[in-house]
């Protein structure tokens, strides 16, 4: 049986101060992980939330670009002395600038791949970000685009490169034209926006998926689990809402598939705002619909 290892990394340092910060409590208190058994306690990663600034960084265009690089380093250093085929990782944001402290430790293991499940293309360049945030631009500085501060930590430029990205969930592409965000479109990452998969199909999407990895090069990849690629009825406690969105089932759905392929190192968790969900509702359908698939995976390994 594979080893769960849980890793809380809150920061919201690629976002705004508030709820995302309470994710993993929030979650793991929803019930996530009780059945699961997890191999060692907790670890907890520093967050630096305390240094946040509001200002861009003048030389990067972005907000907190040097806090963003330090907590990153020390994500890096921790989830690299966890990584083994033993243990399956769960990392507990946060937003998911969290990102660029875990694609660089899986880069140390070899050419990683990372499916990336998203409501936002999150492919901003610094100037054309309406917000600085680096929480809408990870996606571009995990392959290498961006400053170097932010995309060559460790040495480690790209963290992943374009041919071994797979894109789910797209359903932004209008708010990208219209801030005129550089085009994922135009790049080699796979990609299964919301329209393809409501056109094919959950179950096709999946097969096609797994076909697509089957014949790429990564022997290892990672799941990037942001919440607001979740139907915005289901789940509405994030802090930037688009309608629409892949239902709870179809995200149990895919995750059971893409855990089957035995290929997949760990997941992280991004953006779900405990605080924009009162009675707890949301937390508990999202706690739901992780717990199946990892704990369908545990019991086959």
């Amino acid at each position: 049986m594979s080893r769960l290892q849980i890793i809380s990394a809150p920061s919201v340092l690629g976002l705004k101060p508030g709820g995302v910060a309470q994710l993993g409590d929030s979650l793991l208190k929803a019930g996530l992980a009780d059945d699961l058994h997890p191999a060692n306690p907790v670890i907890h990663v520093p967050d630096l939330n305390g240094s946040y600034s509001f200002e861009r960084d003048k030389t990067t265009g972005c907000l907190n670009s040097l806090q963003i690089r330090d907590f990153s380093s020390i994500l890096m250093n921790t989830v690299s002395t966890k990584l083994s085929k033993e243990n399956f990782l769960l990392v507990l944001g946060g937003d998911c600038s969290i990102l660029l402290g875990i694609m660089p430790a899986m880069k140390m293991n070899g050419e990683p791949g990372l499916l990336f499940l998203d409501a936002h293309a999150d492919f901003y360049e610094p100037a054309k970000s309406p917000t600085g945030e680096v929480a809408d631009m990870d996606l571009a500085i995990v392959t290498g685009r961006g400053p170097e501060l932010l995309t060559n930590i460790g040495g480690l430029r790209p963290y992943v490169v374009d041919r071994n990205v797979i894109h789910i969930g797209q359903r932004d592409a209008e708010e990208t034209r219209k801030y005129g965000s550089q085009d994922i479109a135009d790049t080699q990452v796979k990609r299964f926006d919301l329209k393809t998969i409501e056109k094919i199909g959950i179950s096709n999407t999946t097969d096609a998926i797994l076909e697509y990895m089957k014949a790429a090069e990564p022997g290892s990849y990672w799941i990037h689990f942001d919440t607001d690629v979740v139907d915005d009825e289901e789940n509405p406690a994030v802090d930037y809402r688009l309608p629409g969105g892949l239902g709870l089932q179809d995200i149990e759905k895919l995750l059971i598939g893409l855990l089957s392929t035995g290929k997949v190192a760990g997941m992280s968790i991004s953006i779900f705002n405990p605080l924009l969900d009162p009675t707890g509702e949301t937390a508990t359908r999202l706690a739901r619909c992780i717990n199946k698939p990892l704990r369908n995976y545990h019991q086959d390994r």
